[in-house]
């Protein structure tokens, strides 16, 4: 089986997406098959973030900005490659929300013996564009699903929206994502001695919260939770792991110095730490190091998120927020969080019910030993060998 991927981000380039389709590749080409990806010419080169695999795929940083190119460049590899399947990774801000990508699939049902085009939906939320543009752009998804043999949805929400668009099951596949951030600190790591240079101790509630941020993850309810701990004479301090933004969506920048200017009017600058971009390993020292994950979505804890996956695979307690009722529709093609049992659910943009819910989580033992177990068993649900082994059998079910 050979495939070729196409992305809009692909390490070095700093984004879950990018780093998704990479682990994807490593563990299809460890079961057999063949992948190439085309990505941004940014991308190549040295990989910061997830470690070296023993299957590498072929990269092609050919994609230089966005636009129409995007087919030409597509359409000079297929009849060098012939892959089986063009599977596109989608969100659009990595693509500029050029409308190019959407309409590719169409464009590949006029090439004689084409490849079979699978997408995956990473997130159907739009950045906004002007006023009443949300139509628009639905019907530009609708349009690439469409044209798509087949499609990866990634989570409960995502499913149920495309459903009741009248896609229909036999379209549509459930295949959650994975951890891009494996449980492997370093060889000397030393949690008393990590922690120690965030500067806490072993009375400080260190909270982390991981991944990029932006409007939907509720950024400003984190930094007033973290005010409200703070003013009732809690040790908490909290620890931004990560990078603060990534390379594709440019409106990221602006709501990073409006959460900035949040923690200096609320004075808790002193509690808040960021790690910056670093290596895997660091990565997952800083998350073994925390006592819990405070990860506030504003949409409700949803599987499309990276960070939460990461979070899981740690087995960190954690403290999030419940999803919105759709979910239930969806409830049975998707391992979910349970509340009280692999987390702790609140009411999104509830900064009091955050702050509530950590007081409660540390200050109970037996509740962090509890979600932490249900967390690491959750987690297993979301292996990328798992994960690359229902592929496979998508793309058998379509070529």
């Amino acid at each position: 089986m050979r495939i070729l991927f196409i992305t809009g981000e692909y390490p070095a380039m700093q984004g879950g997406v990018g780093d998704y389709t990479r682990q994807l590749s490593q563990a299809l080409g460890a079961l057999g098959a063949d992948v190439h990806v085309l990505t941004d010419a940014n991308a190549g080169g040295d990989h910061l973030r997830v470690p070296a695999g023993a299957y590498e795929p072929t990269v092609y940083p050919e994609i230089d900005g966005v636009g129409w190119q995007l087919w030409g460049r597509t359409l000079h590899l297929c009849p060098q490659l012939r892959p089986d399947v063009v599977h596109i990774q989608y969100q659009s801000a990595a693509y500029g929300l050029h409308p190019a990508v959407n309409t590719l699939p169409w464009r590949l049902r006029a090439w004689p013996g084409r490849p079979r085009v699978v997408t995956t939906f990473h997130d159907l939320r739009f950045p906004y564009l002007f006023p009443k543009a949300g139509p628009l752009r639905w019907q530009t998804v609708l349009a690439l699903a469409k044209g798509s043999d087949a499609n990866v949805i990634t989570n409960p929400v995502d499913w149920a929206r495309m459903t009741q668009a009248g896609l229909g099951n036999h379209r549509i596949f459930a295949i959650p994502i994975g951890s891009n951030i494996h449980c492997q600190p370093p060889q000397d790591y030393d949690r008393v001695r990590q922690r120690a240079i965030w500067g806490a101790d072993p009375e400080t509630w260190l909270l982390a919260y991981f991944g990029f941020l932006n409007p939907g993850k509720g950024g400003e309810v984190l930094m007033r939770a973290l005010a409200g701990l703070v003013r009732s004479g809690k040790p908490a301090r909290l620890l931004m792991v990560g990078g603060k933004i990534g390379s594709s969506d440019p409106t990221n920048q602006a709501y990073l110095a409006h959460v900035e200017q949040l923690i200096d009017d609320l004075g808790i600058g002193d509690r808040v730490q960021w790690t910056g971009f670093t290596a895997n390993d660091q990565v997952s020292a800083n998350l073994l190091a925390a006592d819990c994950a405070v990860l506030p979505y504003r949409e409700g804890a949803s599987l499309r998120h990276g960070s939460l996956m990461a979070a899981l695979a740690h087995g960190l307690p954690i403290v999030s927020t419940q999803p919105p009722e759709s979910v239930d529709e969806a409830a049975s093609a998707f391992p979910l969080l349970c509340d009280g049992e692999s987390a702790l659910l609140v009411p999104p943009d509830d900064p009091v019910a955050a702050a509530d819910a950590v007081t409660r989580l540390m200050s109970d033992a037996a509740l962090r030993t509890r979600l932490a177990e249900g967390a690491l068993a959750l987690s297993h649900h979301f292996d990328w060998d798992t994960i690359a082994q229902q592929h496979l059998e998508m793309y058998a079910w379509i070529v």
